[in-house]
């Protein structure tokens, strides 16, 4: 399981570097930097993404 949460924790800081690069998803940053509102729904997001990739990666391989 370790193995699957650093595949999760690797692909979602990807996502998440590339949404933030994406100024079309978000108006600004907010000043409150990694703990906005804004930027931890982002994360969160890249974590589901990163979740779904994965189990449908696994669901083919299967």
């Amino acid at each position: 399981m370790n193995s699957k949460a650093n595949e999760i924790k690797q692909i979602a800081s990807q996502l998440l570097a590339g949404m933030l690069s994406n100024p079309h998803i978000y108006p600004t940053l907010s000043d409150e930097g990694s703990k906005g509102q804004q930027e931890q729904e982002l994360t969160l997001i890249a974590i589901e993404m990163a979740e779904n990739l994965i189990q449908k990666v696994d669901s083919r391989t299967s």
